[in-house]
């Protein structure tokens, strides 16, 4: 069996890396690239900071504009039944302002009613997709048609050629036509 070893880092610089993890603009890719310490040990130290908090482990503490939307919509659900003082007081203790909450609480509940409107302009386009479609077998199925009563009349016209000879078959009308055009020529 082999034996893993796990890097001892000092309590100071583990505290350090949290605050540029949870206070700081930077990623946890540039922080490890920074200190060498490992990306699993940083995201855990992370997730373990968060978790304390009582934050999710995707959020980032300090933007709240950077945080997924089920933390933004976890955040809508825990602030839906509290008074204005313990509202203002969990925006303190999450460190978002009131203002994003209520913008949060805004997109959530008018979510559904976007997924409304593509769902209808969607069905709109698919119905004249269809439409098109059907006008397009029709006009094909037309050529079709006559496509193929063309080649059934010149099969016709061979057949007729090869019993009677070329012009026999012509009415008079056109046998004079014929004849003209022959003296002309």
């Amino acid at each position: 069996m082999i034996a893993m070893s796990y890097n001892k880092y000092p309590k100071e610089m583990k505290e350090a890396i949290m605050v540029r993890m949870l206070e700081g603009d930077e990623t946890v890719t540039d922080i490890q690239r920074d200190t060498g310490v490992g990306i699993n040990t940083l995201y855990r130290w992370r997730d373990q900071a968060k978790h304390q908090k009582g934050l999710s482990a995707t959020t980032k503490y300090k933007n709240a504009d950077k945080w997924s939307s089920q933390d933004k919509f976890m955040v809508v659900l825990e602030t839906a039944n509290l008074t204005e003082i313990e509202f203002s007081e969990y925006c303190r203790e999450k460190g978002v302002y009131p203002e994003q909450v209520k913008e949060w609480k805004e997109a959530c509940i008018n979510a559904n009613d976007n997924a409304r409107e593509k769902g209808t302009q969607a069905g709109k386009e698919l119905r004249a997709e269809r439409k098109e479609k059907e006008k397009l077998e029709k006009e094909l199925a037309r050529k079709e048609k006559a496509l193929a009563e063309a080649a059934a009349l010149l099969v016709l016209r061979k057949k007729a050629d090869a019993i009677w000879g070329t012009d026999e078959w012509l009415n008079p009308r056109q046998e004079a036509e014929t004849k003209k055009e022959t003296k002309v020529s």
